[in-house]
């Protein structure tokens, strides 16, 4: 049995569904992000596993306990929320004390619990300062560890980095996903940063429209994309068109003919569907395995820092490359003739 289940949940505002019979099973331990759109239904769930919203209808189970209808506090869930939600009035050590007072633990057990936790999140040393006082980082580090303080069954994180700036964003990602391995702490974790949910998840919920499209871990989700949503929301995506030439798997793409790894599925009466080749896919240089070469004309270069992305214009067909950047390396000229060779095995078919 998993250690968290989501059955057929439903949550309705009014009129307006805005979670629809979402499932979902994690396991003891197991680190799961939900990554979608603003108002894809990802923190409404969050909020039904939290107790903050009760289910329209469904079920809510964690180590085999049905706690649908319980309140927040019964729950033993750990929250952190994206604007830290620290009490002002209280020092880093009142924060952490916070939870484990309300929950009756004795002075010496709280003030050693206080002890581990900021050992944990490295801040012992900030111990006696107030919220004020710190940076959005350091914040979110102490809301991190009166989350966990407590011990709970399950850790909640509602986009809790999104109100920092790039690089402490990575680095505390870094650190909450070292945590959590430590303490093998079930977490379901939200964000609509895809980097963030590829980085550090073990498995990846993508929503939308208030249901999961698919479920699956990074690189399950990245290259083999179940639905054209995921594909087109996860990563860069070249989306090409397509007619079937010969059954099964033979195809045209921009004036080019190619033998698909897969049977064709979703050609339309007329032959027509659409293919989808990720830019990291194509090279400028031939090797063994790119058997589709695409001759176009460069219609921009693009500096991205570790790589350079080039589009082409290919028989009527917008194609974008990526080039590792060196210091050496000279792209072609915007407006220059190239070719880029890709594998017809990296091309896959969009389905609904």
């Amino acid at each position: 049995m998993s250690f968290l289940s989501i059955t057929n949940a439903v949550k309705t505002f009014g009129t307006n569904t805005v979670v629809k019979g979402f499932d979902l099973a994690v396991e003891k331990g197991e680190f799961v992000s939900f990554l979608g759109p603003s108002g894809c239904g990802k923190t409404t769930v969050l909020r039904m596993i939290a107790g903050f919203e009760r289910p329209t209808s469904g079920k809510i189970t964690i180590d085999g306990r049905d706690v649908t209808d319980l309140a927040p506090n019964k729950r033993r869930i750990g929250m952190v929320f994206q604007a830290y939600a620290l009490f002002p009035n209280m020092n880093v050590a009142g924060n952490i004390a916070f939870g484990l007072k309300i929950a009756g633990l004795g002075k010496a057990e709280t003030e050693a619990r206080v002890q581990e936790m900021l050992g944990l999140i490295g801040l012992s040393h900030l111990a006696e300062r107030y919220p004020y006082e710190m940076s959005g980082g350091q914040q979110q580090r102490v809301a991190l560890a009166r989350a966990l303080a407590p011990k709970p069954q399950v850790l909640l994180l509602d986009e809790p980095l999104s109100a920092l700036d790039a690089k402490i964003r990575v680095s505390l990602r870094e650190e909450i996903r070292d945590i959590q391995r430590r303490l093998g702490i079930t977490t379901v974790f939200v964000t609509h940063d895809q980097e963030e949910a590829m980085s550090i998840s073990d498995r990846i919920v993508v929503m939308n429209g208030g249901r999961a499209d698919q479920i699956g871990t990074p690189s399950e989700i990245y290259n083999r994309p179940s639905t054209r949503f995921v594909a087109g929301f996860v990563g860069t995506l070249n989306v090409l068109r397509a007619r079937l030439e010969r059954q099964p798997q033979t195809v045209t793409v921009a004036g080019t003919s190619v033998q698909l790894a897969q049977p064709v599925r979703t050609a339309d009466a007329d032959g027509n569907l659409s293919l989808a080749l990720r830019p990291e896919a194509l090279s400028l240089r031939p090797s063994e395995g790119r058997d589709v070469a695409f001759d176009g004309l460069v219609k921009s270069v693009n500096f991205m820092g570790s790589v350079i992305r080039i589009r082409m214009d290919v028989g009527g067909e917008a194609i974008s490359f990526d080039m590792f950047n060196s210091p050496d390396l000279v792209p072609p000229a915007v407006g220059a003739r190239a070719t880029a060779h890709a594998a017809s095995r990296d091309m896959f078919e969009l389905t609904a």
